[in-house]
């Protein structure tokens, strides 16, 4: 089996408690994430062999969070060290990350000082079989834009499938280009899509049935995340299949979850999950990407891999930090079926 490579920034997450009690006790905690870095640490816990390009700077920082990773047992050999500074996020407790608390620290990483010609994506990609990243990654300039095209030409020279998570962050897009105008070229290199149908719009432009969403329930926005895959397979010939993740607050803070699949024709959806509690939102729809590579790498059933990629995401809400501890044994034994 060929290594999984994830490529983006791996990211220090701060969290300020929300009433401000952290400067008086000095107590911040701190977890290591960035949403590529999320799916290799779930992938190497399932046993697929993962490998993490980034970039960090070369310090004793810089080598602790690599470390961190090589405990997890990702493959960290082809990380690049420069620059000087790790990028860094904070969410206050009981912030989200599309919320407007959300606080970035990012500009000027190591990582954002990326351009081409400084990677050798043969290397980097050597012994692989599949490249995964995200529209994180050209949110934050041009010049990463530009190295994650470089990087997929390579990788789909050499016959990897590829994959991308529409990942919206409104913040990060602030260097004069809409995701409309960068993400459809970095698509047209994808084998799999993942995200959600408002993703798709806003990224791809690809048109939402406002009838439909005014129904607001399952069934109308399982009808149009068909109609959304259909026209992403249609505009992006590459393309061979499309999931989309539905997570909804309700009430007394209930959370709904569901996602579907939609390959070779066919729609596949999951159960619906809830809970009105929960740890830690941060890192669910990574943990759900992982689950789609997971199973789409272990040949598995089309609704096979939709129950296993849901369930995995909605245990993530249940743990504590920005990656999965949960075994394949343990997602397992929670997948509901419909």
């Amino acid at each position: 089996m060929g290594k999984v490579v994830c490529f983006g920034e791996l990211l220090l997450r701060l969290v300020p408690s929300g009433d401000g009690s952290w400067l008086s006790e000095s107590k911040l905690p701190v977890y290591v994430g960035g949403a590529e870095a999320n799916v290799a640490v779930a992938l190497s816990k399932w046993g697929i062999p993962t490998s993490y390009f980034t970039c960090v700077p070369e310090n004793i920082l810089g080598e602790q969070v690599i470390d961190f990773l090589r405990k997890k047992e990702v493959d960290t050999s082809s990380v690049k060290f420069s620059g000087q500074r790790m990028g860094i996020y904070y969410i206050p407790e009981g912030a989200d990350l599309k919320n407007s608390g959300v606080i970035y620290d990012r500009a000027n990483s190591s990582f954002s000082n990326l351009k081409k010609g400084m990677v050798d994506w043969e290397k980097v990609l050597d012994g692989a079989d599949w490249f995964h990243f995200s529209a994180i990654n050209p949110a934050l300039n041009k010049d990463i834009a530009e190295v994650c095209e470089e990087a997929l030409k390579v990788a789909k020279r050499k016959g990897l499938t590829i994959s991308a998570d529409l990942n919206y962050r409104a913040k990060l897009w602030q260097y004069g280009k809409r995701p409309s105008e960068v993400m459809p070229e970095l698509v047209e290199y994808c084998d799999l899509v993942m995200g959600n149908i408002w993703a798709a719009e806003m990224m791809l432009g690809i048109p939402l049935d406002q009838d439909l969403l005014d129904q607001k329930n399952k069934l109308a926005y399982l009808e149009q995340a068909r109609k959304t895959s259909s026209e992403i397979l249609k505009e992006y010939k590459q393309c061979k299949a499309v999931a989309n993740t539905f997570r909804f607050t309700g009430e007394n803070e209930k959370i709904n979850y569901y996602a579907a699949l939609y390959k070779n024709g066919h729609l596949h959806s999951s159960t619906e999950y809830n809970t009105d509690s929960i740890v830690d939102k941060v890192g669910s729809g990574d943990c759900f990407m992982a689950g789609l590579i997971y199973g789409l790498k272990q040949n598995i059933s089309e609704q096979g891999v939709i129950d296993f990629a849901t369930a995995a995401a909605f245990q993530k809400l249940f743990v504590k930090g920005d990656s999965t501890d949960k075994s394949i044994e343990e997602i397992k034994k929670s997948i509901k079926t419909i």
